[in-house]
Formats: C-alpha cells, structure tokens, sequence
C-alpha cells in the first residue's frame, strides 16, 4: 500500500491497533517525503513491518536538469519502474511546481510528446502527492516552512482522465494536516472532458481551472487535440463557464501558437468572438517543439500581432525551460531510449 494515498484520518483507522500519537507521527515524516529508514522517533520493529508491507516514498527523484533560465526538471521513478516528469519554476512571488497525473496520455495532442506512446496508467493521489513532497524536501522544506507554494496539474497526463486520483490528491494537499496548500494556489490543466469540468465545480474547491483550447475552430481543434472529436468545443466553452459560474473563477484558456496550423488573424478574430462576454484570461504560449512532430513555433512578431487582435485579456507566456526538454514528455521519452538502448 502506498501510505501516502491516505489522510492522517484514514491512516489511524487502518493503524487501528497503534497509538494515535505514533499515527501522526507516522503521518508527519510522510508528507514530508522521507522513508521508513528515516523515521527516528517511530520504533525500528515498527518501521521493518511498515517497510515490508507499505511504500512510504512511492516517487523518487531520479534525474535533476537545470536550465538556464533557473527552471528546474525532474525525472521521477514510480515503485513499479515508470517514470514521469515535473518541473519547478521559481518566481518572485514564491515557487510553482508542475506535477503529472498519468504516465503518457491518451488525448493525442498534437503538439505534446506525453502522448506518443499512449496512456501507460493512472497515478494514485500518492503518487501525485509524492512529487509534491519529494521536490519540497529536496528544497529544503518542509510542512511549516514549504518551498512550494503553487502547484500546476499540467504536467503528463489528463487530470481529469484521472479524475478520482485527481479529487484525492487535491484533498490530500490540502489537508490542514499535512502541506495545506490552498485550493486557490492550484491551477488544473484540461483539454476539456465537460462532464468532468462540471464535477469538478460541483465540488466548490476553488481551483483554478485552465483549458487547452489551441483553436477556436471545432474542425481545426480537431486536428490539433483529435479528443475534440469526441468533446466538441461548443460543450467545453459551456462546461467552462458553468465552472465559472458555480466556482466565481476566472478561467484560463491555454493557446499554443503553431506556425501555420492556428496564428492567423482569422483564428485570432474567431477567438475572440468566441470568448467574448466570458470572466477568462488567454494564455498564450509559442510552441515548445518536439523532434517527432513536424510543427513550428509562430513567430515572436506574429505572436505579438495575435494578442493585439484579441479582445479578451491575454499575455503571451515567457518561454522556459527549452533547453532542458521543458514540454511534457520529451524528458522522459528520451531518457527511457536512452536507456533501451
């Protein structure tokens, strides 16, 4: 059993038979990302039968990059051998860390090398977590002194494929008992399963919900995310703003910039067509390319020309992390060939 998959609460009643003081215990060394050999005040007979039976650091940083720009990417091992990708990016107002949900992805963007070799599985709320605990400790941090302050699903994977996992680890981080990261502190990235973005605002959590639209043509967002197919962009506008309806949050549209697939004036003026009247914000974000896709970033004057045609509050993303495979996936694509080979 990975123990992080459990509150404090859950973790005294399967504990049932320890004292609830040594629970929290426990409970306290795990959210702060060590391992059963660590555990000092917990008694070693306890520890060896909690190590035989249990996973205390179900995600370990395998590989560290750090790009130039002071982004940082990490490479996690998973208990069974997969691995996913994060990224920590540092700003003044404190330090954001982008966590993945899946190993690989299923959606088929376009765009993304998460998807390339297809969904592999879920991860549990633990393991979305254990990135989480994992970075925060190799910062320095702890629970009263956190070095994460943000956190980003929008790292490999589908949040809201996920979405069960997805609803526990957001639970979980935001337990007064553990990190207690605030709901408002979290941005969730979609490419729009409607039904999902309604269970999600149904819940209240006041996350801040971001949508991958890439196009505002529903033929066009077809080639570009193919699951549009199945979710058309009229629902995923719709099921955006009931979450703003029912949450009060702003939304964000996500809009990658692909030299001649969506950065016309036409996509531009259709945009903002589409987003007029909504509480949202236009993320715009130049192509970070993938080697095994044929697609271009638009160019930086182009990309400037788009955002004065919207009529909706945008910005265009700074670019990071490029020299260190900052998009989903490639990290992780490459390291694995790399070691197959």
């Amino acid at each position: 059993m990975i123990l992080l998959d459990n509150s404090l609460l859950q973790l005294t009643e399967i504990f049932n038979e320890v004292a609830p003081y040594k629970v929290k215990q426990l409970y306290s060394w795990l959210v702060r990302g060590y391992d059963f050999d660590e555990m000092t005040d917990l008694s070693k007979e306890w520890r060896l039968k909690l190590a035989d039976e249990h996973i205390a650091c179900p995600v370990v940083l395998y590989r560290r990059f750090e790009s130039k720009d002071g982004t940082q990417k990490f490479l996690y091992k998973l208990s069974d051998g997969n691995m996913v990708e994060g990224v920590l990016m540092q700003y003044k107002y404190g330090n954001t860390l982008c966590v993945s949900t899946q190993v690989g992805c299923r959606m088929g963007c376009k765009f993304c090398a998460s998807t390339l070799q297809g969904l592999v599985r879920n991860l549990t709320a633990g393991e979305i977590l254990g990135q989480v605990t994992a970075v925060n400790r190799f910062m320095g941090g702890d629970v009263k002194e956190r070095q994460i302050t943000n956190i980003v699903l929008m790292g490999s994977g589908e949040p809201l494929d996920n979405f069960d996992n997805t609803v526990k680890f957001l639970q979980l981080v935001n337990d007064k008992q553990g990190l207690n990261i605030s709901m408002r502190n979290i941005s969730l990235s979609t490419c729009g399963i409607p039904e999902k973005i309604i269970a999600l605002a149904d819940l209240n959590y006041q996350v801040n919900l971001t949508v991958s639209l890439h196009s505002p043509f529903q033929q066009k967002r077809c080639q570009i995310m193919p699951i549009s197919e199945r979710y058309p962009l009229t629902s995923v506008v719709e099921a955006a703003k009931y979450y703003f309806n029912k949450t009060g949050r702003r939304i964000i549209f996500e809009y990658v910039l692909i030299e001649g697939e969506n950065d016309s004036e036409e996509d531009a003026k259709q945009l903002s067509k589409l987003t007029r009247g909504m509480s949202c914000h236009v993320n715009l974000i130049n192509l970070n390319p993938v080697k095994e896709r044929n697609l271009k970033p638009t160019t930086s004057d182009n990309a400037k020309q788009f955002a004065k045609k919207l009529g909706v509050s945008n910005t265009i993303r700074r670019q990071i992390g490029v020299d260190i495979e900052g998009a989903c996936g490639q990290l992780r694509r490459r390291i694995m060939a790399d070691e197959s080979n």
